[in-house]
């Protein structure tokens, strides 16, 4: 089996990615937060910090591009090829409204015909691509048509998420819809959705014995040990944790200029964290009322103090 880190906007960048490597080593390819091509063909700063060769050294890292117009796809592809990538990941499973409304994401799938024009045009190129996607946008049965779509590209992978862009993260993944991607699919099925324990992923692999590849996201995010746990590598420890913790927080004060800022990656960290602790609510509280880095400390230290891991990981990440 590969275990996949999934991308997250605003919390797995270069830092991120970096402090979970050193501490846990069971992620076999991290893909980034997606790239958006602008008109003016040039990457934001936090962009190109993103994917520098020197900030993913060590790591098998895949840039996720996000885009319905291939010019832009084709000139950030052709971008990140001169950074030494082979390989990139097209987003048509991001469900945020915002993102939906521009028909990027899994808005693009509303379109197939214009998706088949695009992929028509993109795998001109010589790079490897792989696509990340949900099942369809309303319905389920746009699937069929998806997958059609689909097989007639040499998709590198296809990293299905099983639900539609109007469920967003609620209900439960569609696994009759993912099985039937598994029997038609022509290229390699990767699965992806609401893996958040090791008991979770044995029932995906004994529903779905030929998939060999998993990708993981809130649950890794939730529990950064979950990928080696599910390989029987012991559970997660609380001081392993605040030592990730710490490494993550060095790392923006490096970077990131005011508290407040600072505080803003951290509290959304936290909002996944907090469901692996006990009785996390008030402190959870603390921490997210904290406006200054003395405050936050101190919230979270009481925390690491006070507080134990869930001895049975049964949480749900929202």
């Amino acid at each position: 089996m590969n275990y996949y880190f999934a991308p997250m906007e605003g919390i797995t960048g270069y830092i991120y990615r970096n402090a979970h490597r050193k501490f846990f080593k069971d992620v076999d390819v991290y893909f980034t937060p997606f790239i958006v091509p602008t008109q003016n063909r040039e990457f934001s700063s936090s962009e190109k910090n993103d994917i520098l060769p020197e900030h993913n050294e060590g790591a098998r890292t895949i840039p996720q591009i996000m885009t319905n117009h291939w010019e832009g796809f084709v000139w950030t592809a052709m971008e990140l090829k001169k950074y030494g990538y082979d390989e990139v990941n097209l987003n048509l499973g991001c469900p945020s409204k915002t993102v939906v409304s521009k028909q990027r994401g899994s808005g693009f799938l509303a379109v197939p015909d214009q998706l088949d024009q695009f992929l028509d045009r993109i795998f001109s190129i010589d790079m490897s691509i792989s696509i990340k996607t949900r099942i369809g946008k309303d319905s389920p049965e746009e699937f069929y048509r998806l997958m059609e779509i689909y097989n007639k590209y040499p998709v590198k992978e296809l990293i299905i998420h099983p639900r539609i862009q109007t469920d967003f993260y609620r209900n439960t993944p569609n696994w009759d819809m993912f099985q039937m991607a598994v029997t038609v699919s022509k290229n390699p099925v990767c699965y992806n959705g609401d893996i958040f324990t090791p008991d979770a992923y044995d029932r995906m692999v004994q529903t779905f014995p030929s998939v060999d590849r998993v990708m993981l996201g809130r649950g890794l995010i939730a529990n950064p040990m979950l990928a080696g746990e599910i390989k029987g590598q012991g559970r997660l420890e609380k001081e392993q944790l605040r030592a990730f913790h710490d490494e993550i927080l060095s790392g923006y004060r490096e970077t990131i200029f005011g508290d407040r800022n600072l505080l803003f990656k951290m509290k959304e960290l936290w909002a996944y964290m907090l469901q692996s602790f006990e009785n996390s609510e008030k402190h959870g509280k603390k921490i997210q009322k904290s406006q200054n880095l003395w405050d936050y400390m101190s919230a979270v230290n009481a925390l690491f103090q006070d507080l134990e891991l869930k001895s049975s990981l049964d949480f749900l990440p929202r």
